[in-house]
């Protein structure tokens, strides 16, 4: 079930109308949870057994270690294990065995490798994150062990943001499930405006591109140097829009409810440097990875070289959990030589250059990087990135003037909220003007629309 699918619709005016009726907190997180079970099952309900252990696994920990505070780590240690179980077989485990049967037979040993034709659960990257802070927090004193099954099993499953995120902490999210209650005007404003604006990068900029750019990916080979380059120029805009967009609406649905779900995007292309890039691309994601992972492999508080290879380490398992291919490898490493790069010309009193050209340099390094992120193996990156290199002949002019527009459709959208350091620009506006803004861009909506809904980028991780 995807939010910018009819089916959605009754879904969502069901649990909202039973939330207004309901004056009772728990009956209202009964609502939610059994919108979110539903929601998540509508893909295929054996998914749900998955995500209701990890809900059962996880609480129970949490309340575990408030009896057993002297021998909390075995049960942290049982947590983690459980989810990066589940995370590796369902995700991973296709992907480790068959490079490992690689890496034999490039020594002459042939393996009969085996094979299990696994489903990839939606959102599952997503939830195991999320359900494993709850658990890590609590080891570390940052928050009591949640006492109520249901409100801990709607913080994992809150179906707004359940299965692309913002990967939300428990002290951010938990306290505002406890506490549900009627939303204001305001609230339901600015939802319905977010939900438009995420709308409008989904449907009209991220699923144009993709039809557009779908034949280059491939084939590369077939298509000159300056197509190659609009290609991968649109697919930086694309995935922007798409998982922007699918944030903008996970936050706006939400506040329809009274909940406040945290900024994941700060305009990232207007970035300066990849350090500061992160700081405004999939804040969430950015932010556990180095609440938990950066953090815990010792941070920058080892020396510089364990700082940069920590910084290497942070991103190589980064773009891992994007996907189950070398592809994501590569790209995480792009990212992670990158951030220690800057790093160590920090260190060196040399920080990298802001201003134009660090914008220039930054965005290159990120649009290369998104060619290993985009394409379906390492044989058609190769064949992308030779194929700029050498600049073959042929401009496909209408992919170039879509890159163009593009670009020009994202400033429009993003250049305000960045001038003004306000993520809620445009959604802050007066009522006339928000109106005007809503008309068109139904209207835009209307004409431009397809048929069927294509699925958001990051549900398949």
């Amino acid at each position: 079930m995807l939010f910018n699918s009819w089916e959605f619709v009754p879904l969502f005016v069901a649990v909202l109308l039973l939330y207004r009726l309901l004056n009772d907190t728990a009956r209202r997180q009964w609502v939610l949870l059994a919108g979110s079970f539903v929601f998540y099952g509508a893909w295929d309900w054996r998914f749900l057994g998955l995500l209701v252990l990890s809900t059962v696994v996880d609480y129970t920990i949490g309340r575990l270690m408030a009896w057993r505070r002297t021998s909390a780590r075995p049960l942290l240690a049982v947590s983690v294990a459980v989810n990066l179980g589940l995370l590796g077989t369902f995700k991973y485990f296709g992907f480790f065995v068959e490079s490992a049967a690689a890496l034999f037979e490039s020594f002459g040993l042939q393996v009969n490798a085996p094979t299990l034709h696994i489903i990839l659960p939606v959102g599952i990257s997503f939830y195991t994150f999320q359900s494993m802070a709850y658990t890590i927090d609590v080891y570390r004193r940052h928050i009591e062990p949640e006492r109520s099954l249901r409100l801990f099993a709607l913080y994992v499953a809150f179906f707004p943001q359940l299965v692309a995120g913002p990967i939300e902490t428990p002290r951010h999210l938990i306290p505002q499930l406890a506490r549900l209650g009627n939303p204001t005007r305001h609230q339901l404003a600015t939802g319905a405006s977010m939900f438009l604006t995420g709308l409008l990068r989904k449907v009209v900029i991220a699923d144009t591109i993709a039809r557009a750019i779908d034949p280059v990916f491939s084939d590369p080979a077939a298509h000159g140097g300056a197509t190659l380059v609009a290609a991968v120029v649109l697919f930086a805009i694309q995935i922007y829009a798409d998982f922007a967009g699918y944030t903008d609406m996970a936050r706006g649905i939400a506040l329809t409810f009274g909940v406040e779900l945290g900024v994941n995007f700060r305009e990232p292309y207007f970035a300066v440097s990849l350090t500061d890039f992160w700081r405004r691309w999939h804040i969430s994601l950015s932010t556990w990875l180095r609440d938990y992972l950066y953090v815990p492999l010792g941070g920058n508080r080892g020396g510089k070289v364990a700082t940069y290879r920590n910084l290497l380490v942070t991103m190589l398992l980064g773009g891992l959990w994007h996907g189950a291919a070398w592809n994501f490898v590569i790209w995480g490493g792009m990212h992670g030589v990158g951030l220690a790069f800057e790093r160590s010309r920090r260190d060196r009193g040399r920080p990298p250059r802001a201003g134009v050209a660090g914008w220039v340099r930054t965005m290159a390094i990120v649009t290369l990087a998104w060619i290993f992120f985009r394409a379906a193996d390492l044989a058609t990156a190769w064949s992308f990135v030779t194929g700029i290199a050498t600049w073959r002949p042929g401009v496909d002019s209408a992919l170039l003037l879509g890159a163009l527009a593009a670009v020009c459709v994202t400033l429009l959208l993003d250049h305000p909220q960045s001038r003004w350091s306000d993520p809620g620009t445009i959604r802050s506006w007066a009522p006339a003007r928000r109106g005007v803004y809503a008309g068109l861009a139904v209207l835009v909506l209307l004409t431009t629309a397809s048929a069927s809904a294509i699925p958001f980028i990051y549900f398949q991780f």
